[in-house]
């Protein structure tokens, strides 16, 4: 499940693309005083994500943007409902925002479907794995961002090791690491950079468009979870966030409702 955001732009602003973070510390001042509020400092996953604000384009006073939360813990969501309907001004850096309006999505993995990144998939590989995949980084660290000049099938198998290893913790669940992906189109990679333990660091992501046609029942119900929780790493801080592509007039148009 997610909430659509709808903003209402109080200035000119030209959009920044290093607003992540403040963006993210908005975000995360909705939970204060709720029983999440302890989320940001708490280990391990989540169990959120949140989009760009969209278009992604300069604002002009009046222009309307929106961005989505999405969870599957309907009482986190909750949560950020709550606050953000009692929101008037929404502050991110130097811009603000008036809340116009929160509307609950509640998009739903078919058993053929297309999915397509909102913001950049992070994977990281762990040195552990280094020779599992056949790679020889220049130094030994701890891990690496997947990038394109490493072997694919790296990118994959974390994914989906990634996602199971959520799945299983949130619903309690002990299922192995299992196939969930059938067709991938990479769009582009980039490199973004965070700020992480109040240091500004660069982490590499990638854009991607998956196409599904034969999901098992489990298959969905995981990929739902993904598509609620975010793909890949650091969904808390923006990363992984997905959306359903449905066919229109032969077209392919994003949408965020079933």
């Amino acid at each position: 499940m997610r909430f659509l955001v709808e903003l209402e732009a109080l200035g000119d602003y030209v959009y920044d693309l290093k607003y992540y973070h403040k963006l993210q510390g908005f975000v995360y001042g909705l939970l204060e005083g709720t029983p999440y509020g302890g989320l940001h400092d708490g280990r391990g996953y989540k169990f959120f994500c949140f989009s760009n604000i969209f278009p992604p384009q300069d604002f002009k006073r009046g222009g309307i943007r929106h961005f989505m939360i999405s969870s599957p813990d309907e009482g986190l969501l909750n949560a950020f409902r709550d606050r953000l309907t009692k929101t008037e001004r929404m502050n991110v850096g130097d811009m603000s925002f008036v809340v116009r309006g929160v509307s609950v999505l509640r998009p739903r993995v078919a058993r053929s479907c297309s999915l397509i990144t909102a913001t950049p998939i992070i994977v990281r590989i762990p040195r552990e794995n280094y020779g599992r995949y056949g790679i020889k980084p220049p130094k030994d660290y701890a891990y690496l961002y997947w990038r394109k000049r490493y072997p694919f099938n790296a990118f994959v198998k974390q994914l989906e090791d990634n996602l199971v290893k959520k799945y299983n913790e949130f619903c309690g669940t002990a299922l192995e690491p299992m196939p969930l992906f059938e067709q991938f189109i990479f769009q582009k990679q980039v490199c973004n950079h965070v700020i992480i333990g109040g240091k500004e660091v660069r982490v590499f992501g990638s854009l991607w468009k998956f196409i599904f046609s034969y999901l098992s029942n489990e298959q969905q119900r995981i990929l739902q979870f993904g598509l609620d929780v975010g793909f890949g790493e650091l969904n808390s801080l923006g990363f992984g966030f997905m959306n359903i592509v449905k066919q229109r007039a032969n077209k392919d148009a994003v949408v965020q409702s079933p």
